[in-house]
C-alpha cells in the first residue's frame, strides 16, 4: 500500500540530504556496505548499456552527479564522500566478450523448454504478502474501520491471496514459498529493542531531547517520539530487511511476487473517509533520486540490482502480470504527480520507483498495488469477504477479491513464461 509519506519523515530526508556528508553514511538500520562484492561485475556490462540504464531506469535526471562519473571504459563510483574514496568498475569492450554476471536466480531460457501444460516447471517463486497484520495492523497503519463493519487489514488480505496462489501455481509446475505464512513478524526485533536506533535516527533530524512516547494516534507531535520512530523501524525497516535476508540467502527464488492492496489518506483513523478513486499499478526497481545515492548502502545496492541484470526479466514480468490485472480488475493505472517514480516502459501501469523491498531482494520481483482499500467498492467487496461465483456489488456481479487477484497473478505468470519459455532456447546451467 502507498501512502503519502508522513511529515516527519520528509523533513528527515531533507535533514539528511542538506546534511554535512560523512564516511559510512547510512539508511537507517543499513549495514555497512561491503563494496568488495562489485569485483565480481568487471566486465560484466558494456559502457553503453550502463548508461542507457543509469540514465532511463536507475538514475534519471542526473541522479549519480558527484558520485559516479562514467568514463569510456570505466565507471568511477564514490564508496565514501567523505574523505572520498573511489571503487573503480572495468566495462566490457562488447556485449559479445561481457562476462556473466553472478546471481542466483535464471531467466525463461535458463529454465528452458517447459513440459506442455506446465510453463512454470522448475521456477522458483517466492510470494511476499506485503505488511504483517493481525494484532500489527494499527501499529503499521494498515488497519481501518467504518463504523462496526469489518475491518480492513492489508497484512491480512495479502496473506489470504498468497495462500490462495500457493496450489495455483504449484498446478503450473511452479516451486513456490511464502515468505511468511502467519500474521507474525519476520524479523525477531520488536519496537522496545529499537528505540535506541530510533533516538540515533530522531538526532539525525535534529530532534536531540525526544518525547519517549506520543498520546494517540492524533498526537501531532506523535512523529518526533522515540515510540513513534521504534514502531517505524520495527515495521516499515527491520522486517524488510529480515525477508531480504530471508530471500537472498535462503529462498532463493528466480522471481519474487510482492503482494498488496493499495490505498490513499483516509484522514482520523478513528473516522476514516473513503475516498473516490480506485487504480493499479506495479513497481519495478529504479528512479533512485540524488538524495538516496548519497546514501552508501542505497548506492551499492542500486549498483548491483542493475549489474546483476534483474531490470528486463523484472520488466518483462511486471508487463504481463500488470496487464492480467488490469483485464481481471478493469481497474486505470495510477499515475504518480512526484518525481519519486518514472514510466519504467510504455505500459503505463509500470513504474520504477525505489522501495527497500525491491531494492533489497536479489532476484527480479514484481511488486503489484492493485485496488484502492478506502474506496467505498473496495471495501465493499472486503466486507464481502471471500465467496464462490459472484455477487451483485456496486451495481454488478463480481467475484471474491481475493480470488480476481490470485487468478489474474497467476494468468499473468503464465502468460508471460509460456511465451518465454517457448520462443528462448535453452542455454547450459
Amino acid at each position: 500500500m502507498i501512502f503519502p509519506r508522513p511529515l516527519f519523515i520528509l523533513t528527515l530526508a531533507l535533514f539528511l540530504a542538506a546534511a554535512p556528508l560523512h564516511a559510512q553514511r547510512l539508511s537507517a538500520l543499513s549495514p555497512a556496505p561491503d563494496w568488495s562484492r562489485l569485483e565480481a561485475f568487471q566486465e560484466t556490462i558494456t559502457h553503453d548499456e550502463f548508461v542507457r540504464l543509469l540514465d532511463r531506469v536507475y538514475a534519471p535526471n542526473g541522479a549519480t552527479k558527484g558520485v559516479i562519473d562514467v568514463q569510456p571504459d570505466v565507471a568511477v563510483i564514490k564508496t565514501t564522500l567523505t574523505p572520498p574514496a573511489e571503487f573503480r568498475l572495468r566495462f566490457a569492450k562488447d556485449a559479445a566478450s561481457a562476462k556473466s554476471a553472478p546471481r542466483f536466480w535464471r531467466t525463461p531460457a535458463q529454465l528452458g523448454p517447459a513440459p506442455e501444460g506446465q510453463p512454470l516447471a522448475g521456477l522458483k517463486i517466492a510470494l511476499d504478502p506485503g505488511h504483517i497484520g493481525g494484532e500489527w495492523a494499527k501499529m503499521e497503519e494498515r488497519y481501518f474501520q467504518i463504523g462496526e463493519s469489518r475491518p480492513v487489514t492489508e497484512g491480512d488480505m495479502t496473506l489470504r491471496v498468497a495462500k490462495m496462489l500457493v496450489p495455483k501455481l504449484q498446478v503450473l509446475g511452479a516451486q513456490v514459498s511464502l515468505v511468511r505464512d502467519t500474521t507474525e513478524p519476520v524479523t525477531k526485533e520488536r519496537p522496545d529493542t529499537l528505540r535506541e536506533a530510533a533516538r540515533g535516527e530522531l538526532a539525525k533530524e535534529g530532534i536531540l531531547a525526544p518525547k519517549e512516547n506520543y498520546d494517540g494516534m492524533n498526537d501531532p507531535a506523535r512523529g518526533s517520539t522515540v515510540q513513534a520512530q521504534s514502531e517505524l523501524l520495527f515495521y516499515r525497516i527491520s522486517e524488510i530487511r529480515q525477508r531480504a535476508a530471508l530471500v537472498n540467502t535462503q529462498l532463493k527464488p528466480d522471481l519474487v511476487v510482492c503482494l498488496h492492496f493499495n490505498a490513499e489518506g483516509w484522514g482520523d483513523p478513528q473516522h476514516p473517509d473513503f475516498v473516490p478513486r480506485n487504480h493499479l499499478h506495479v513497481i519495478v526497481n529504479g528512479c533512485f533520486s540524488a538524495g538516496e545515492l548519497h546514501f552508501d548502502d542505497q548506492r551499492l545496492e542500486m549498483l548491483e540490482n542493475l549489474l546483476s541484470g534483474i531490470f528486463p526479466e523484472e520488466l518483462a514480468a511486471s508487463d504481463h502480470v500488470a496487464n492480467a490485472l488490469a483485464a481481471a480488475t478493469k481497474l486505470p493505472p495510477y499515475a504518480y504527480t512526484t518525481g519519486n517514480a518514472v514510466h519504467a516502459a510504455e505500459n503505463p501501469y509500470v513504474w520504477a520507483r525505489n522501495l527497500l523491498a525491491n531494492r533489497l531482494y536479489h532476484a527480479p520481483v514484481v511488486f503489484l498495488e492493485p485496488y484502492v482499500m478506502n474506496s467505498e467498492l473496495v471495501w465493499e467487496r472486503v466486507q464481502a469477504g471471500d465467496y464462490e461465483g459472484e455477487l451483485m456489488i456496486g451495481g454488478e456481479m463480481r467475484r471474491s477479491i481475493y480470488r480476481e487477484y490470485a487468478d489474474a497473478v497467476v494468468e499473468g505468470l503464465r502468460d508471460y513464461y509460456t511465451k518465454a519459455r517457448a520462443t528462448q532456447p535453452a542455454v547450459p546451467k
